[in-house]
């Protein structure tokens, strides 16, 4: 049994199921991520192990023990609410000390943990200062510092990041991903931010509806989709749709330009199946091991910095690719003639 196992869990409020059997299996100090859209079920499993719900039906052992029947205070974790839940009334060290003064730890072993909480996130001279003297991503520090203080099995994050602007969120959530490796805890994050999950996440489960949808590796979720909603939950995605010539061959027209895809397609002949690519599969211009090319026309362009990114009409179809800034070479116009190439390896195969 994993460090934590999370088995057909369910919870419905009134007539409306929330988690649907839900099932996790997470090790010893893995970071695992929630990702999805807005009532797909994330914050209530989290909850749940968390011990503030309780489940209809399953189980959620910890080292091996079900706790669905203790209270948080007997489950010995540490949760970080996206709302950070400092006492404005007490000072950062008295924040940081509170869950081990509950817990009946004694004054100099509190000190000493307060000490080394502050100093590993970076605050160690701001114990005095009070929440509202603080920045919101200090404040989630503090926060993350009083979760850890009790040296929880297990930490949880609800969405801790999105109340701060996207700069912050990009240095904190290094910060809390140097600090968990460090401390070797097992983590479950949840977040409805791609970027978030992909870059933080050691797996990732992309839920909708009340389910997985998928668990995998953040390469995995990104590059291998097993749903059509993973697939277009996750990054940006471009279809083709595509007709089937020869089904066990695996062969497909794309605007009248012949595909040879690596593996059999389900249609029979003349059907029609989409085929999807990231931004990055697709190239402007014709290139060396990219064997599909399709006439296109430039319809916008969209300075990013280090990235442009071209939408073009190639079969009929606006798509959107990725091309580096270079100093040296301008970008295309609206309106020019292009091509566009890809590999057929790239592809991923949806329902159409």
């Amino acid at each position: 049994m994993s460090f934590l196992e999370i088995s057909h869990l369910e919870k419905s409020f009134g007539p409306l199921r929330v988690v649907k059997d839900f099932n996790l299996s997470v090790e010893k100090g893995e970071f695992v991520s929630l990702l999805g859209p807005s009532g797909c079920g994330k914050t209530t499993v989290l909850r749940m192990v968390a011990g503030f719900e309780t489940p209809d039906t399953g189980s959620i052992h910890i080292e091996g023990k079900d706790v669905v029947r203790l209270g948080p205070n007997a489950r010995k974790i540490g949760m970080v609410f996206q709302a950070y839940a400092l006492f404005p009334n007490l000072t950062v060290s008295q924040n940081v000390a509170f869950g081990l003064k509950v817990a009946g730890v004694g004054k100099a072993e509190t000190a000493d943990r307060v000490r080394e909480m502050l100093s590993l996130i970076g605050l160690p001279d701001l114990g005095d200062r009070y929440p509202f003297q603080m920045s919101g991503g200090q404040q989630q520090r503090v926060a993350l510092a009083r979760a850890l203080a009790v040296r929880p099995r297990v930490l949880l994050l609800d969405e801790p990041l999105s109340a701060l602007d996207a700069k912050i969120r990009v240095s904190l959530r290094s910060q809390i991903r140097e600090i968990q490796q460090r401390l070797g805890i097992t983590t479950i994050f949840v977040t409805h931010d791609q970027e978030e999950a992909l870059s933080m996440s050691d797996r990732i489960v992309v839920m909708n509806g009340g389910i997985a949808e998928q668990v995998g590796t953040p390469f995995d979720i990104y590059n291998k989709p097993t749903t059509k909603f993973v697939a277009n939950f996750v990054g940006t995605l471009n279809t083709f749709s595509a007709d089937v010539t020869d089904a066990a061959a695996g062969r497909v027209s794309v605007g009248g330009t012949p595909v040879q895809l690596p593996a059999a397609v389900e249609p029979a002949k003349g059907d029609r199946i989409g085929l999807a690519f990231r931004p990055e599969a697709l190239h402007l211009g014709r290139a060396i091991g990219r064997e599909v090319t399709l006439p296109a026309v430039i319809r916008a362009v969209n300075f990013h910095g280090s990235v442009i990114r071209i939408e073009v009409e190639a079969a009929g179809t606006n798509v959107a690719l990725d091309t580096f800034n270079r100093a040296d070479t301008p970008p295309p116009q609206v309106g020019d003639a292009a091509e566009v190439s890809f590999s057929a390896r790239d592809v991923i195969v949806l329902e159409y």
